[in-house]
């Protein structure tokens, strides 16, 4: 990596800094570090920008002497804990392994700038022991109070139903004692040694395969595929102990594919290992980022659970890596720096030295096929735990047994809705169709309502009265006139969402209770965790939801499954349509009969002969991947081959046009790539800016990820286009 001429002025000579920042760079800047610093690969600097300091990280230091170039000094080491060897190793490797800018990659690191700096402190107070002359009933309450915890002033004065001139007083006179503490503390430790759940057989067995693998040390990973309820999260619970037990200082981190996720799986943490998990997601306010990043870089932070992001979290002994629910679409992310969390995972656990477990009931044809090559463990849980056992599974064929006009459930599906209700138990609908409608159109001129910038239909939300784009997130009150033809309230709503089925859920069942489980409707993890815990009591009939409702959750009384469009994944060109189909049925239909009472799913269909709807009711898994390897295999589609994307965009259609054809002709020429586009998307204008798309697709020998940075590198790109590579791409939207 080299300087940038534009950062050259005079300074002092001598030793020589590297310094990588976290913005869209091509490579890091050379500073000198002024007599009297000693800096090391890995500290966190801050250094002159143009008219500005910013915040940077040591990438490689060495001798100046000779050099003739002069450069800026580093202004200031900051005094936190320096990138780990491991996790600069992973920045680059990422780097290289996406064709992304190396400065984007170190930005997903650096999280928190707050971080950066040591926790700020706060004044509490503590009971003295010395009572003060005198002692009103106000001041009782207030040190009571004080002899549980320290506190501060407003929280003792909170507490104790005082105003804070009582706590003032107690302070003056001795009877409180003021001390500083950190705003940040640290997590809690974790307890390897306290005992988890009995395991069956089939558990135990799985977890001695996990134990295993933890004592010999070094990069190992395995795939833990266990059927829904077969207790795969205890399992992977004894292989954190294992390694717990062995390297008190060790860290693990467990990715989980929903925000929803964290609050259940906190509870099951806690009754473990007696301590909470530190928590990393989008969600967190910028006091638990600036914790939890600060805890990680130090090492302190023994157990992280996070979402996607946190596999750049900065861990300084990253020994374990859990990907629960492995399967899952929600780990690629597609703005900003585009991944796949489960890839780097692997990728990151083998630069670590670290065991990875990948764990799902439905795992991913990516995983499998590494599995049965032997590069992964493979490790089966095949029954359920306890006396639960695995769901019925039934289609019932729309073609027969249509719906009434203008509504969504058909009558066999109400028929068994009502005999689960009247015994007591709960019934799922599962919908994956956030809102009302889908669709909103003008029933006078046909006109569609759409998001003024995207070429995305606005879906009607009728709890809030809004239209809404799940692309862009534009919103809008819903009109009572036809904004092309005028008509008065001619705007109807097409097709159903998860509000529109529980509508006509609590119609039918005006008795029972309704409630719908989105990410609408479930507003942040306080939200999530209500519902849930209102479900787990039995205070809802009838849940109607999206994924969210289908992932990890355990509902003791859910007996019955009903997927109201079975289909619904199976339209479009996805090369993984049938594969996540299958593997979202399983899921569904797995969250029902997880107790001791028997579960059934039914999915309602007009196309019950597809493979994977059939392997699904057969139960018949092998059938159906048999039928998708050999899809994937015959094409070279991933795991079999190599794909990426380039995905150009402007808000100039015309030069994104020429860009594209200049784009087209740079490309690198070879027998063994196939280069199509470029193209217009299905999603052709996002934001207002046009796109066009590349496919690229190759052999699984060959290195899609140095073919894009050499395609990248040979043409220009005018300033106000914008260019996204994505390395096995999985929309193609």
């Amino acid at each position: 990596m080299s300087a940038n001429r534009e950062l050259f002025t005079d300074g002092p000579a001598g030793q020589i800094a590297t310094v990588l920042l976290p913005m869209p760079l091509p490579e890091a800047f050379d500073y000198a570090v002024p007599e009297g610093l000693t800096l090391a690969e890995g500290d966190h600097v801050v250094v002159p920008l143009g008219k500005r300091l910013v915040n940077g990280v040591v990438w490689g230091v060495r001798d100046g002497a000779g050099g003739n170039r002069p450069l800026k000094p580093v202004a200031e080491r900051l005094d936190a804990p320096p990138l780990s060897a491991a996790t600069r190793q992973f920045i680059d490797w990422t780097t290289r392994y996406l064709a992304e800018l190396p400065g984007n990659v170190l930005r997903s690191v650096l999280r928190s700038q707050g971080a950066l700096q040591p926790s700020p402190v706060e004044v509490v107070y503590r009971a003295s022991g010395t009572a003060p002359e005198r002692l009103t009933e106000a001041r009782t309450r207030v040190l009571e109070v004080a002899a549980s915890e320290p506190l501060t002033a407003a929280e003792l004065a909170r507490r104790a139903g005082v105003s804070p001139g009582v706590v003032k007083g107690l302070a003056d006179a001795g009877a409180l004692l003021a001390e500083e503490r950190a705003v940040d503390p640290p997590f809690e430790a974790p307890d390897p040694y306290r005992e988890g759940m009995a395991l069956n057989d089939g558990q135990e067995a799985a977890s001695t395969q996990l134990r295993r693998l933890i004592a010999a040390g070094g990069f190992q990973a395995a795939l833990l595929d266990g059927v829904t309820g077969s207790g795969k999260t205890e399992v992977y619970f004894e292989a954190i102990a294992e390694l717990l037990r062995r390297e008190p200082d060790a860290q693990v981190l467990v990715l989980l594919p929903e925000i929803a996720l964290t609050q259940a799986v906190t509870a099951r943490f806690e009754a473990r290992f007696g301590a909470e998990p530190a928590l990393w997601h989008s969600a967190l306010g910028g006091t638990g980022r600036r914790r939890a990043w600060r805890e990680i870089a130090a090492g302190r932070a023994r157990i992280v659970a996070g979402a996607r992001s946190a596999i750049f979290m900065p861990f300084r002994n990253l020994r374990l890596i859990i990907v629960d629910e492995e399967h899952d679409p929600t780990y690629k992310q597609d703005d900003g720096v585009t991944y796949q969390a489960r890839d780097l995972a692997v990728a990151r656990g083998k630069l670590e030295g670290a065991c990875v477990i990948l764990a799902s009931a439905t795992p991913s044809l990516e995983s499998l096929v590494n599995a049965r090559a032997g590069r992964y463990a493979h490790i089966r849980l095949e029954a359920r735990a306890g006396t639960a056992m695995l769901p019925t599974i039934e289609t019932l064929d729309l073609r027969e047994f249509p719906p009434e006009p203008g509504h969504w459930l058909s009558e066999p599906l109400v028929r068994e809705m009502a005999k689960t209700i009247g015994r007591g138990e709960q019934v799922l609908l599962y919908l994956n169709r956030r809102g009302y409608a889908p669709l909103v159109l003008c029933r006078a001129c046909g006109h569609k309502m759409k998001s003024p910038d995207t070429d995305r239909w606005l879906v009607e939300h009728r709890y809030t009265g809004r239209l809404i784009c799940h692309t862009t997130g534009f919103s809008m009150p819903k009109p009572k006139a036809c904004p092309e033809c005028g008509a008065i309230d001619s705007l109807t709503s097409v097709g159903p969402g998860v509000e529109r089925v529980a509508e006509e859920a609590a119609l039918r069942f005006p008795d029972a209770v309704v409630e719908v489980f989105s990410s609408d409707t479930a507003m942040g993890a306080e939200g999530v965790r209500q519902l849930v815990a209102r479900m787990e009591r039995g205070e809802i009939d009838i849940l109607v939801g999206t994924q969210i409702a289908a992932k990890g959750h355990n509902f003791p009384n859910l007996t019955l499954v009903g997927v109201v469009d079975a289909d619904i994944g199976l339209a479009g060109g996805d090369l993984r349509a049938g594969e996540r189909t299958y593997q979202t049925l399983v899921q569904a239909a797995g969250r029902a009969g997880r107790a001791d009472r028997p579960g059934k799913a039914i999915l309602q269909t007009h196309d019950p002969d597809h493979e994977a709807i059939a392997a699904l009711v057969a139960g018949d898994r092998e059938a159906f991947l048999s039928l998708e390897t050999l899809m994937r295999e015959q094409l070279s589609l991933p795991p079999f081959g190599r794909m990426a994307a380039l995905i150009l965009s402007g808000m100039d259609e015309a030069l994104l046009v020429t860009t594209a054809k200049a784009a087209a002709a740079a490309a690198p020429l070879s027998d063994d790539v196939k280069l199509f586009g470029p193209a217009e998307p299905p999603l052709a204008v996002v934001r207002g800016r046009h796109r066009r798309r590349f496919l690229v697709q190759a052999g699984r020998n060959v290195d899609v990820s140095a073919f894009m940075a050499t395609w990248m590198a040979r043409f220009r790109l005018p300033s106000s286009i914008r260019a996204r590579v994505d390395i096995e791409p999985y929309s193609f939207l």
